[in-house]
């Protein structure tokens, strides 16, 4: 495999983290008055997991220059995260959470306009030494959807890494809210995509970025190996296609399952039933964190798309925007350890 090379050298990830502020439980937003506050953002949630699997794994970003950025700084740290920040005079993004139950959805506000992340310029981060020695690089769509500037960011820093070697993953984190100065999701991620080696996403990020359709064929399975062709097809550097298919019963319940176009096959993981959920969000970062790690470390596509859903699948455990699930819980739920009992 083309990734066994990547073992050593470090993952560099790129994006906004924001203050998240949540309801307790399952309160509604503002229903007691109170809020719990973490960090939380799709690239850092990504590094942040990387790093717990016990990678060497950076974080790039802007952010004030005041306690509040010195407490993202510390946050990360903690999980063993290098930060490479552009610290400025500005604010921190924040999205509000409030956690969805039974038939009720969850809903994100978002309030993070002019934050330090969307206007901090270009020139302003050392792409070709940030990518030195750098072996794969990871972007989400919510980072180019933040604000022409981000977008400008992103476009550099995936061609500085390209041109330094690294392998490109990019998830594209269709997020509709955020698309609002001017250019469609399509006119951008279909360019990014262009310099993609790895893409990630569910059925809806490919049919809002990249203008692709799920046909339906006779088996599902059918139907999202043919997806997955029709990536290939019209983004010939990219060499693997992962998707999540969630399927929502309620809330709390979720079937959750990935397929996997690798570099000579398809490839179907195990399908998990996940009651009474925790938490959803970072689901997603937590399956690109996982398949990057199974990528870079197991010279094998199935077992890296099935590390890659096990991980995923216990993010939906724990609260916050991080997966603090370690790699040997990982691999228990892989090899089938999904009771729950207590590990004594």
């Amino acid at each position: 495999s083309v990734y066994m090379l990547f073992i050593m050298g470090k993952i560099v990830t790129f994006g906004e983290i924001m203050l998240r502020l949540k309801s307790p439980a399952k309160e509604r937003l503002f229903q007691s008055g109170m809020l719990e506050s973490v960090f939380g953002g799709s690239e850092a949630n990504v590094a942040v997991s990387l790093a717990i699997f016990g990678k060497e794994s950076e974080y790039v970003t802007a952010l004030p220059d005041n306690d509040i950025g010195r407490a993202v700084i510390s946050s990360l740290s903690y999980y063993g995260v290098n930060v490479n920040s552009v610290n400025k005079e500005g604010r921190l993004g924040i999205y509000f959470l409030e956690d969805g139950a039974c038939q009720r959805p969850s809903k994100v506000i978002y309030d993070r306009s002019q934050s330090c992340l969307a206007v901090t310029l270009s020139n302003e981060y050392d792409w070709k030494n940030i990518m030195t020695d750098a072996t794969w690089f990871h972007l989400s769509g919510v980072t180019p959807a933040v604000s022409q500037i981000a977008a400008d960011c992103a476009f550099d820093a995936i061609k500085t890494a390209k041109q330094m070697g690294a392998t490109v993953s990019l998830d594209l984190n269709y997020r509709k809210k955020l698309w609002k100065y001017g250019k469609s999701a399509s006119e951008v991620m279909t360019e990014l995509a262009k310099m993609a080696d790895v893409i990630i996403a569910n059925e809806e990020d490919i049919q809002s970025c990249l203008g692709i359709s799920l046909r339906n064929f006779n088996t599902t399975t059918e139907s999202y190996c043919d997806l997955c062709q029709q990536v290939k097809k019209h983004y010939p550097n990219v060499k693997i296609v992962a998707v999540t298919l969630r399927h929502s019963y309620s809330a709390d319940k979720n079937g959750w399952s990935t397929v996997m176009l690798g570099t000579e096959k398809f490839y179907e993981s195990t399908r998990y039933e996940i009651e009474n959920i925790v938490e959803r969000v970072g689901a997603g970062d937590s399956f690109a964190a996982g398949l990057i790690y199974g990528l870079t470390e197991f010279n094998d596509e199935q077992k890296s798309l099935e590390f890659a859903t096990a991980a995923s699948c216990l993010k939906h455990s724990i609260c916050g925007d991080f997966n603090l699930s370690t790699k040997d819980e990982v691999i228990a739920l892989m090899n089938g350890n999904s009771t729950g009992r207590i590990q004594r």
